[in-house]
């Protein structure tokens, strides 16, 4: 792939290309691809900055952008394991939602809110590289879904409740690199591998392929590219090295667990500490206490 067909990653252009307006069209394509709706972006708004070191300005981008129809869609991309990135994103649209009410309106003011979070590590446990959380209420004896009046629905502007609350989607994107002709799988793709093949045609990539080329930078940004890149690298390091150090740390805890289970039969069956000490390898301080 030569220079000009080389495209810059999606995280950088978040951070300086796509929150120009005449750039939206990318980010409205993937809102589109995800929601499976129209989605025209008005404006982009301002949002509290969370990041404490320069480091972190790596690690993290935010943004937040208002659509057509005044609903708030906050845009998250986490490069680093995060522990409690779960309620981090339960932190941002409860804020969002309380930032973005007058104070004495009614609460039929409150805003949609949607946080979109593309996260380059293993967020949670599962096997799916796309998911969606939204509110519902259930009866507790006949699995029900509780909905809303005719009124409402008409006050509103809304078929459901989960309309009304922030839904929340997870793009894990850091292990899918297959090629598809499905929009979403396409996304994904160009998420995690910054490429952009001349068949990628769902909602937002035509315009990424115009607009993210690498060769439109000047000097300066591509330098300032270029040292995000290696510090992405670095980050990308930290999650690996987390990862094989908890595996090579479970595997010990599971042979001294092992030893023990060993150490408690072997008590059982009545043989001394001495003994036992000289078929585990454990202390006979360990021993003791087992």
């Amino acid at each position: 792939m030569g220079v000009s067909n080389k495209y810059i990653r999606f995280d950088w252009a978040m951070k300086r290309l796509l929150r120009h307006k005449a750039n939206f069209a990318v980010l409205e394509g993937l809102m589109t691809t995800l929601l499976g709706e129209q989605i025209t972006i008005v404006k982009l708004l301002e949002i509290e900055s969370n990041q404490e070191s320069e480091f972190d300005k790596y690690n993290r981008v935010d943004l937040l952008a208002e659509d057509s129809r005044r609903r708030l869609i906050l845009f998250e991309i986490q490069n680093n394991n995060e522990y409690a990135y779960f309620q981090r994103m339960l932190f941002g649209t409860s804020k969002l939602v309380t930032e973005y009410i007058n104070r004495g309106e009614g609460y039929e003011k409150v805003r949609k809110v949607y946080s979109i979070n593309i996260v380059y590590f293993a967020l949670g446990s599962g096997s799916d590289y796309v998911y969606h959380g939204k509110t519902e209420f259930r009866g507790l004896h006949n699995n029900e879904l509780l909905n809303l009046t005719p009124f409402q629905k008409q006050a509103f502007q809304v078929d459901t409740f989960s309309q009304l609350y922030p839904e929340y989607i997870i793009l894990r994107v850091n292990d899918f690199d297959k090629w598809s002709v499905v929009p979403l799988d396409q996304w994904i793709y160009f998420l995690n591998t910054g490429e952009i093949p001349d068949e990628a045609n769902a909602p937002g990539l035509p315009e990424a392929r115009e607009r993210l080329k690498l060769d439109r930078l000047n000097k300066a940004e591509l330098d300032a590219y270029y040292r995000h890149l290696d510090n992405v690298v670095i980050l990308r390091d930290n999650i690996n090295t987390e990862r094989a150090e908890g595996r090579a740390e479970g595997r010990q805890e599971g042979i001294v667990e092992g030893k023990r289970a060993t150490a408690r039969n072997l008590k059982h069956l009545g043989l001394s500490i001495e003994l036992i000490a000289q078929a585990t390898g454990l202390s006979t301080q360990e021993l003791e206490g087992i």
